[in-house]
């Protein structure tokens, strides 16, 4: 599903406009029908709808369904705030409805003064202020509506997005200027600000509202941005073939677990195993090895020469993929053998964890990363490779550059993980759940994504379909489990339920 940018949205409308054809004033009606069913479905008629409407298309969006809603026979009290005396054409339109006559609406025009109404906790606040097109925070008297708003006991829902909020970048923008919502219905298409953790508190749960924008202009219309759907992935997955062997699925190597840390190991190889690798050895210290060869036995391992870390870079060249990060540590030995690991490799590789903390102390090391390899930072990880960021949408911004600039995949961990290819297409994962937010999450992500990469998938492919499996896992792990209760173990033995769920049971 595309995403766009918000100055593309009007394009949508506009080709919708011509090529279906219909008049923009009716196309908004249709939003505004499909507004009032959502609406009257999750509330009902006996709450008190508060409808509060701009004077641009947003405002006309709000007074349409001002206007069905009363139809429905629900009490609507409606205010367009018109200060300037400047409408839209089609909210001057909606407006001229509701003062030809309108049931259940109760209809104000502010042009000055502007008294909040006394609202409850059983009423409903529609709020229609501004739309997408908003590019400056909101500032005087409507900056004062909006706090009115947000100190309402009233529940809120918006009209596309949440008034005040800009659709991509908010790194300057003021909070107090923004809707709270509870519940904002999108028309068509999300905002790539539904998907950072900064806007959640405004946008609250969200939910698309199919107003019938053309699919042919969508699909004409180019964009960087897109929501990995399950379609997308099942087209991905090999199916395997009846006379296949264990050395047709890739030899990978996994470089994981200083003393202290084989948990880390285990975790990866376990979900490497469980992704479909044909042959896995792990690289461990002395001490981990006893460990790693009973908790994980299908796979082999090698030993460092270093009895607590990872101290000597390992030859590679038999691999098809290298897996390095999870639990490795810092120490001096660690930074010298990745940074020869690095230099010395051809193998595309992962890398995770403490990998991505010594190339951020080593930075000139990311222009000699092997091609076709995969960076999976969380948030703070990326800072250290490129900086403090004020946002999520300069750090998407960063996260692109450094794709990029490394000629390297980009999996940025959240709760929609971005996954960004080296020519900025950035794509976001709908699947996982705040359970995962646990210890050995990204140590089960990096051992599902060295498996793809050792079978010969693009790396692209690769990080798209590991990141969906791996949050589609731990959605399969947390309907049995719970949330709170979730562990990495849990992920890694819901994989075989989420390969099967995408079609990976062979031919």
């Amino acid at each position: 599903m595309k995403i766009f940018p918000t100055s593309d949205i009007k394009q949508l409308d506009a080709y919708t406009i011509e090529h279906e054809p219909v008049a923009s004033v009716d196309l908004m009606e249709r939003a505004a029908c499909a507004l009032a069913e959502a609406i009257a479905g999750q509330w009902g008629t006996a709450p008190r709808y508060a409808v509060f409407a701009g004077p641009g298309n947003n405002g006309g969006d709000a007074l349409a369904l001002a206007r069905l809603l009363g139809g429905l026979g629900c009490r609507v009290e409606a205010f367009l705030f018109n200060t300037k005396g400047q409408l839209s054409p089609d909210c001057a339109a909606n407006r001229d409805r509701l003062l030809d006559g309108a049931p259940g609406v109760e209809f104000h025009e502010v042009t000055s003064q502007f008294v909040f109404p006394k609202l409850t906790a059983d009423d409903v606040i529609v709020d229609g202020l501004f739309g997408s097109g908003l590019n400056k925070p909101l500032a005087g008297g409507f900056a004062a509506v909006v706090k009115c708003i947000n100190a309402s006991p009233a529940q809120v829902v918006s009209i596309d997005i949440p008034s005040g909020l800009m659709g991509e970048d908010n790194s300057f923008n003021a909070p107090s200027g923004i809707v709270r919502a509870d519940l904002t219905l999108s028309l068509q298409l999300p905002k790539l600000a539904f998907l950072f953790a900064e806007c959640a508190p405004y946008v609250g749960r969200w939910r698309l509202l199919d107003i019938g924008l053309s699919r042919e202009g969508m699909d004409a219309l180019p964009t960087p941005y897109a929501l990995t759907e399950a379609a997308d992935v099942k087209r991905l997955l090999k199916p395997r073939d009846r006379f296949a062997h264990k050395g047709r699925f890739g030899r990978a190597m996994l470089i994981a677990g200083a003393q202290g840390m084989a948990g880390a190991s285990v975790l990866a190889a376990k979900a490497c195993l469980r992704s479909g690798v044909g042959l896995l050895t792990v690289h461990v210290p002395f001490c981990n090895n006893v460990i790693v060869q009973t908790a994980v036995p299908e796979a082999m391992t090698e030993t460092d020469l270093s009895d607590t870390c990872f101290a000597t870079a390992t030859d590679v060249d038999a691999c098809q993929a290298v897996g390095v990060g999870p639990g490795l540590g810092r120490a001096p030995e660690t930074v010298a053998a990745l940074v020869e690991q690095v230099e010395t490799s051809d193998t595309p590789m992962v890398l995770d964890a403490d990998a991505l903390n010594i190339l951020g102390e080593n930075r000139s090391l990311l222009s000699r990363l092997p091609k076709g390899s995969i960076l999976t930072p969380h948030p703070a990880e990326l800072e250290r490779l490129v900086g403090k960021c004020r946002s999520s949408f300069e750090r998407l911004e960063r996260a692109c550059e450094l794709a990029r600039s490394t000629q390297a995949h980009v999996v940025l961990k959240g709760a929609y993980t971005a996954v960004i290819s080296p020519d900025g297409q950035c794509r976001f994962n709908p699947t996982g759940n705040p359970g995962m937010a646990t210890a050995g999450s990204g140590d089960v992500l990096t051992g599902i994504l060295l498996a793809l990469l050792a079978q010969g998938y693009a790396p692209g492919d690769a990080a798209l379909l590991g990141v969906y499996a791996h949050g589609l896992a731990g959605d399969l792990a947390a309907a049995r489990l719970g949330m709170v209760a979730l562990t990495a173990g849990d992920i890694v033995e819901a994989l075989p339920q989420a390969w099967m769920q995408l079609g990976g049971s062979g031919k």
